[in-house]
């Protein structure tokens, strides 16, 4: 069944036309998420390459969304729904938040920056920032929002330009732009670039994995700071970073961008069903059928995330979490597919019968909350949640949690990829479920050192 949302639609009405959360999301007409600039540059693979050979340029001011968070009651409110330490929180400082439901499911994560007192921007996928925006309208708190949605779905300019610069180079770039000195931080620490006359805050933060800054400002001074940045990078080949070659940063630093957010079933989830507009429901893709919505469900510990909880503070999942703690079983893994079952998949669209699943590239996720099945001697031992090609390390990999027994470098799983059946999304087309063999190894995954990769481009 195709089911079609109005802007007003709110996500509990769209489940009950679908009749599940699961029929909802399989079937949600959502379409794949684009990031709304240029797809490429150059191309696509010599912009992975910039970030580990040099420094590249990537611009983060259209697909992210912002929620500036302002009042008495901000930094409670955050401390309430973050799983994260607070104690030491202080202005000028940022780190990844992540929130949990009462049940200790994962809802999502996010950057959250501490502007000034009272003020707060907590910045990425929406899925998380709509859950403690819910928390705050609802419940005892001083608090007000301002958010900036993504150029996808806003009227207008963005409030701000997000610009990123990352690689071996990206501290000499730096060092060359500002006027003033580069500030030695720790990862995700905060420091003032200041360029073309502009004071520009910053963290320190690398979305593939590598040496980088995030730097953000006013969106009216854009193009003259995109223009100091190109002019210094020129000594050291500044690549600026297309769409398609950034949707796959994640997979080199093991970042799961999307993972399913558990805001279905449990405690205030009716209620929030009700306030969340059905466009911000997300979309299911993959080989995982199962009918029951809590089978997608992740923990923190899932994804690796059990040393940012602080146990010492109440916050919402808290007692639940203990629990998961207690029967954590699951790793973080990094999926290499096998290269002949790859190509035998991507033959099938030249040979006769229906193909498989189209495997696009650099990203092959074609759902908000990708879920494809990982096998062992036939038996489901995880969940691989995101996939695409690495031309640094020239394997097509995807990112997965899997049981502990398996996780092993070196171990062999199968991945299930298509839909049986497929559904309705638009970016499904008429296809066969394959398995393809893959090996387990680490995350995050590096094939190559930088000097024997220099050896073999």
């Amino acid at each position: 069944m195709t089911l079609t949302a109005t802007a007003t639609t709110t996500a509990a009405e769209a489940i009950a036309t679908a009749g599940s959360a699961v029929d909802a999301l399989r079937n949600a007409q959502a379409k794949p998420t684009v990031f709304p600039v240029q797809a490429e540059f150059t191309n696509w693979r010599s912009e992975q390459r910039a970030w580990r050979e040099g420094v590249a340029l990537l611009d983060q001011s259209h697909h992210m969304t912002d929620l500036f968070i302002s009042g008495p009651d901000a930094l409670r409110l955050l401390s309430d729904t973050g799983v994260n330490n607070f104690s030491r929180f202080r202005p000028q400082m940022a780190k990844q938040f992540i929130a949990v439901n009462h049940e200790g499911y994962l809802i999502g994560d996010a950057i959250l920056v501490y502007l000034e007192e009272e003020s707060f921007d907590l910045v990425g996928w929406h899925m998380v920032l709509d859950w403690v925006q819910f928390i705050g309208e609802t419940g005892d708190y001083d608090v007000t929002f301002e958010r900036d949605a993504s150029s996808a779905v806003r009227q207008g300019d963005p409030t701000l330009y997000r610009y990123e610069v990352q690689g071996p180079d990206a501290e000499k770039l730096m060092q060359k732009v500002s006027t003033i000195e580069v500030a030695q931080t720790r990862f995700f620490g905060m420091l003032e670039f200041e360029i073309a006359g502009r004071r520009i805050p910053a963290i320190r933060h690398g979305m593939a994995g590598q040496p980088g800054f995030e730097m953000w400002g006013p969106w009216e001074d854009r193009e003259v700071i995109l223009q100091a940045l190109v002019e210094a990078g020129a000594e050291f080949d500044l690549t600026r970073v297309g769409s398609l070659a950034y949707s796959t940063a994640n997979l080199e630093s093991a970042w799961v961008p999307s993972p399913p957010a558990a805001i279905f079933t449990g405690e205030r989830m009716e209620e929030y069903l009700d306030w969340l507009p059905a466009a911000r429901m997300g979309s299911i893709a993959g080989s995982l059928d199962s009918e029951d919505i809590e089978d997608y469900y992740l923990t923190p510990f899932d994804l690796g995330y059990g040393f940012v909880i602080d146990w010492d503070h109440d916050f919402i999942g808290r007692e639940a979490l203990r629990s998961h703690a207690k029967a954590a079983s699951r790793k973080k893994v990094t999926l290499v597919w096998d290269p002949e079952e790859l190509a035998s998949a991507q033959r099938t669209l030249y040979e006769e019968g229906v193909p498989a699943k189209f495997i696009n590239l650099p990203k092959a996720r074609y759902g908000q909350f990708q879920t494809d099945r990982v096998l062992h001697d036939g038996r489901d031992v995880g969940i691989s949640l995101d996939a695409g090609y690495l031309a640094n390390e020239q394997a097509f990999v995807s990112l997965a949690t899997i049981e502990e027994e398996f996780s092993a470098p070196g171990t062999e799983v199968t991945l299930v990829w298509g839909e049986d059946p497929a559904s309705t999304k638009p970016a499904v087309e008429a296809h066969r479920q394959i398995q393809i063999r893959a090996t387990v190894q680490p995350a995050p995954y590096s094939r190559f050192t930088r000097e024997n990769y220099r050896r073999n481009s």
